[in-house]
């Protein structure tokens, strides 16, 4: 059985901002709860300096970028 939320949306997003910013200091505080501990050397970037993206090392010359953004609702009814 599907149930369906009915409340307002904006009381999902607890950011503000735009949308939705969590402060460098508590993303630090939670990626140092990941379990995920022994990264491959071919990660250049990742969570350790808190960055917005992943940067992995595919051959010599290519690295693969990935970022992934998540959009908090900012209205309450998106059809007004």
């Amino acid at each position: 059985m599907t149930t369906l939320y009915n409340g307002r949306l904006t009381s999902l997003s607890h950011g503000g901002g735009c949308g939705c910013k969590i402060a460098p200091g508590v993303l630090s505080d939670i990626l140092k709860s990941s379990p995920i501990r022994n990264l491959p050397a071919a990660l250049l970037a990742g969570s350790d300096n808190n960055e917005d993206a992943a940067v992995y090392q595919i051959n010599e010359h290519q690295a693969i970028v990935a970022t992934t953004d998540f959009f908090m609702p900012i209205v309450d009814d998106p059809f007004e």
